[in-house]
C-alpha cells in the first residue's frame, strides 16, 4: 500500500456565484477526541490515506479536557484467572437494555484489539510484573475488566492518537464549525448518500474579502463530534465541547435512544466529575442561598440516621452515576437531595473536605460493614474528609490545585451539582457504524451505540471499536471517488446560499439596531434543558420545555441577531441553530418515550403521580416515603422497554413522511416551519450467532464477505 498522502490544499471553486474553497478527500474525520483520531489512524493503515480531519478547536472536546477521580476503560479481562468470553462480555453490553446485540458483539470482540493498540502507542495503562494487564469492577460490571491510567485516562488516549495522526501526515482543519451535510439521492434510489460538508471558518472574518464558508467534496464522513453537550446548561462536559448532532439530523440521519443520558454530582468551577475517593472520604454536603449565607446541612432532612448517611454518601464513590433503581432507598437519594436544593429551592451545594458529616469526629462504628471494611483497609478511618483524601489518594486532592478555576479543599468549599454527563443515545449506528444516510459513521459519543445501562468506561472502548469497524468498512467498500465536481457544485449552492442568508439577516438585524442575541439564546436553551428535562422530568415540563424550543426554531429565522464584526456571534448562529434543532428531536422524543408507556429508568425520574417517593429505608419505618415534593414520586420501568429502540427522524417543513414512521407525542403538522419528528419502536437486534467454523469464516474473510 501507498502512503503518499494527497496535500489536500482548498482549491477556490465559483459555485452559487460565489467563491469559496472547496477541499475534495475520499474521507473527511470530523472531530479530534480519541475516536476521531482512532478512525483517522486506522484508516490510513488500511490503505486509505485519501483523508482529512475538521475540528472546531483541535484542543477542545471532552476526550482531552473530561475526567474523573480515575477515569475507566472497560475491555476484556486480560489478566488473572477469572474466566471471560467475547460471548460473556457482549451480554453483559447487551443486558443494559435497548442495545442492539451486534453492537455488543463488536464492542466486546474487538475491545482487546483496541485497547492493546492504545498500549502500543504509549497509553501507559496499569501491568504487573508479568505483563498482565490488571482491572478491577466498575458500575453495572461482573468481572474485573475495568481499567485507569488515572483522571485523565481519555487525554492520554487522545495525545498519543494525535502524535501517530500526525506522524502518518493527515492534514487537519481547525477553527471549522459544521453547518450543514451534505447529501445526494442513492443510484439505487434507497435513499440519500453523503456528498460532503458545509464549514464556517471561525479563523475568517465574515465581513472581509475571503469568504467564511468551507465546502469538503467527499464520499464519507467519520462523524466524531462528540455528545449534543450543548443542550444542557449544568452539565459537567469542558467548555468548548457542543456537539453538531443537529446537522446530521437535517440531512436525514436518524437518532436512536436519544433520551437515555447519564447525569451525576460533578463540581461546577472547574467542571469535574466527583465520582470515586471524593464521595468514599466522606465529605460533608452544605446548601447555602445564592450569596453563600444559610449554610445548612441538607441531607440530615431525608436522612437523619448517622450512620444511613454515612454509608450512603460512601455508595456515591462507585454507584456515582445517578440510578433511578438506587433513588427510591439508596444512593441515588443524594442526588435528588442535591437537585432539589439547587433547582427546586435556588440554592447552592457544596462539598466540604474541612469537617466531618453531622458531627465533629467520625464515628466509624455507625458505618455499614461494606464501608468500614474497605475504609479501614485504606486505613483511614480517622480524622477529617480531607485528611483522608490525602492518604488515600493524594493526587485527587492536587488535581483540584491545577485546574482553572483552582480550588484547595484543605481550605475551601467545592460547588457541586447533579449534571449532565454523557448522552448512551444519539445517531442511529449499524454493526459496522454506519447511519442510514450511506457513508455517514458516527462514531463515539456523537453515535448511540450504548443501551439505557452500560458498564462504566464502555464508552471509551465503543468509540476504538466503533472508530475502527466504520475505518474497516470504509477501506474496504466505500473507497470510490467522490461526486464529480459539477454535481457537488449543484448540490453545494442552495445550502451555501441558505447558510449565507441566514447570516446576512442575523447581522442585518444588529446593524439596525438590533442588540446581538447569540449569547443569550445559548444560555437560554441550555438552562430551559437542565429546568425542564434533566435528571428530574415530567409529561408538564418536556411539553413546555418542547413549545418554548419550537417557538424558538420555528422563527429563528427572524430571530437572531449576530454582530458582523464578531466572528464568535457568527459561529453561535449556526451553534445555537444545531442545538435548537437537536433539543427539538430531544424532548420530542421523550414525549413519544411517555406516549409509548414509557417510566423511570436509568438516569432519568420520569414524574408520575400514581408512582411512589423516595423511602425512609432504614430501621421500623423504612418502607415510609419521605416528605419530598410531588415531582419526586415515580414508578420503575423494571425493564419493561428493554427489548425495544426507539428511533427518531427529522423531517424538514412540508417533507414526505416517512412509511412506518409515526409523529411523537406533542408533534405538529408537517407544515410546521420548525419542521416535525417522527418515531418508530423496533426490537433490538440480537446478539449475532454466526457460524464460527474456522475454515468457513476464513473463507469469507478473504473474500471480504464478512464485510460486505
Amino acid at each position: 500500500m501507498s502512503h503518499d498522502a494527497p496535500a489536500h490544499e482548498p482549491e477556490t471553486v465559483r459555485i452559487g456565484g460565489h467563491d469559496v474553497p472547496v477541499v475534495t478527500a475520499n474521507t473527511v474525520v470530523v472531530g479530534t477526541g480519541s475516536a476521531g483520531f482512532c478512525a483517522a489512524d486506522r484508516l490510513w493503515e488500511f490503505g486509505q490515506d485519501d483523508i482529512v480531519m475538521v475540528a472546531d478547536k483541535i484542543g477542545a472536546g471532552a476526550s482531552r479536557n473530561a475526567g474523573s477521580d480515575k477515569q475507566t476503560y472497560y475491555k476484556m479481562t486480560l489478566s488473572g484467572g477469572d474466566g471471560d468470553s467475547v460471548r460473556e462480555m457482549a451480554q453483559t453490553l447487551h443486558s443494559g437494555g435497548a442495545m442492539d446485540g451486534d453492537n455488543a458483539l463488536a464492542e466486546a470482540a474487538l475491545s482487546a484489539r483496541g485497547f492493546l493498540r492504545l498500549c502500543e502507542l504509549g497509553v501507559p495503562f496499569p501491568q504487573n510484573r508479568y505483563g498482565e494487564f490488571i482491572g478491577y469492577k466498575t458500575d453495572h460490571d461482573p468481572r474485573r475488566r475495568a481499567t485507569s491510567v488515572g483522571p485523565y485516562t481519555s487525554r492520554s488516549m487522545v495525545e498519543q492518537l494525535e502524535k501517530k495522526v500526525a506522524r502518518n501526515g493527515t492534514r487537519v482543519f481547525d477553527d471549522c464549525r459544521v453547518v450543514d451535510v451534505l447529501t445526494r439521492p442513492r443510484a439505487d434510489g434507497e435513499g440519500v448518500e453523503v456528498a460532503g460538508l458545509l464549514v464556517l471558518r471561525t479563523d475568517v472574518p465574515h465581513d472581509g474579502a475571503a469568504s467564511p464558508f468551507q465546502l469538503f467534496r467527499c464520499a464519507n464522513l467519520v462523524y466524531a463530534t462528540g455528545g449534543p453537550a450543548g443542550l444542557y446548561a449544568t452539565r459537567v462536559f469542558p467548555n468548548g465541547q457542543w456537539g453538531a448532532s443537529g446537522a446530521a439530523y437535517r440531512a436525514g440521519v436518524h437518532g436512536k435512544n436519544l433520551t437515555e443520558w447519564q447525569f451525576g454530582l460533578a463540581s461546577i468551577k472547574p467542571r469535574w466529575n466527583v465520582s470515586g475517593t471524593y464521595m468514599q472520604v466522606l465529605p460533608r454536603f452544605v446548601s447555602t442561598d445564592a450569596d453563600g449565607g444559610d449554610e445548612r446541612e441538607f441531607l440530615t432532612e431525608a436522612i437523619p440516621d448517622y450512620g444511613r448517611q454515612l454509608s450512603l454518601i460512601f455508595l456515591k464513590g462507585y454507584q456515582w452515576p445517578f440510578d433511578i433503581r438506587k433513588a427510591l432507598d439508596g444512593s441515588s437519594l443524594i442526588d435528588l437531595l442535591v437537585y432539589r436544593e439547587t433547582v427546586l429551592r435556588g440554592r447552592r451545594v457544596f462539598l466540604d473536605f474541612r469537617r466531618n458529616p453531622v458531627r465533629d469526629d467520625l464515628d466509624a462504628s455507625a458505618l455499614s460493614p461494606e464501608a468500614h471494611e474497605y475504609l479501614d483497609r485504606a486505613g483511614v478511618l480517622f480524622g477529617t474528609p480531607i485528611e483522608r483524601l490525602r492518604r488515600m489518594n493524594a493526587p485527587a486532592y492536587d488535581f483540584y490545585l491545577h485546574k482553572n478555576p483552582y480550588v484547595d479543599l484543605e481550605r475551601e468549599l467545592l460547588e457541586v451539582d447533579v449534571c449532565a454527563q454523557h448522552n448512551n443515545g444519539g445517531l442511529v449506528v449499524d454493526a459496522w457504524w454506519q447511519s442510514n444516510v450511506a457513508g455517514f459513521f458516527p462514531v463515539g459519543e456523537a453515535g448511540g451505540a450504548h443501551g439505557v445501562y452500560r458498564p462504566g468506561g464502555a464508552a471509551l472502548n465503543s468509540g476504538q471499536v466503533g472508530a475502527t469497524r466504520a475505518a474497516q468498512y470504509i477501506a474496504a467498500a466505500r473507497a470510490h471517488a467522490p461526486v464529480d465536481a459539477d454535481e457537488f457544485a449543484a448540490v453545494a449552492a442552495p445550502v451555501l446560499s441558505a447558510a449565507r442568508g441566514l447570516v446576512e439577516r442575523a447581522t442585518a438585524r444588529t446593524a439596525a439596531g438590533a442588540a446581538d442575541n447569540t449569547g443569550d439564546l445559548l444560555r437560554a436553551v441550555g438552562e430551559l434543558m437542565s429546568a425542564k428535562a434533566g435528571p428530574v422530568r415530567s409529561a408538564e415540563s418536556i411539553h413546555e420545555a418542547l413549545v418554548q424550543v419550537h417557538e424558538w426554531l420555528a422563527g429563528y429565522d427572524d430571530l437572531v441577531a449576530a454582530d458582523a464584526g464578531s466572528r464568535r456571534a457568527v459561529n453561535r448562529t449556526f451553534l445555537v441553530r444545531d442545538i435548537l434543532t437537536t433539543a427539538y428531536v430531544y424532548l420530542s422524543a421523550m414525549a413519544d418515550y411517555l406516549g409509548h408507556g414509557g417510566r423511570s429508568r436509568g438516569s432519568v425520574l420520569y414524574t408520575d403521580p400514581a408512582g411512589s417517593l423516595p423511602r425512609v429505608g432504614h430501621g421500623p419505618d423504612a418502607q415510609r416515603e419521605l416528605d419530598l415534593p410531588e415531582v419526586f414520586r415515580f414508578r420503575l420501568d423494571g425493564g419493561a422497554l428493554d427489548g425495544e429502540v426507539q428511533e427518531a427522524a427529522w423531517r424538514p417543513p412540508g417533507d414526505a413522511q416517512l412509511d412506518g414512521w409515526a409523529p411523537g407525542g406533542g408533534e405538529r403538522a408537517a407544515k410546521d416551519p420548525a419542521g416535525h419528528a417522527l418515531f418508530r419502536w423496533r426490537p433490538v437486534r440480537p446478539i449475532p450467532e454466526d457460524d464460527d467454523f474456522f475454515e468457513n469464516v476464513w473463507r469469507d474473510y478473504r473474500e471480504h464477505k464478512n464485510i460486505y
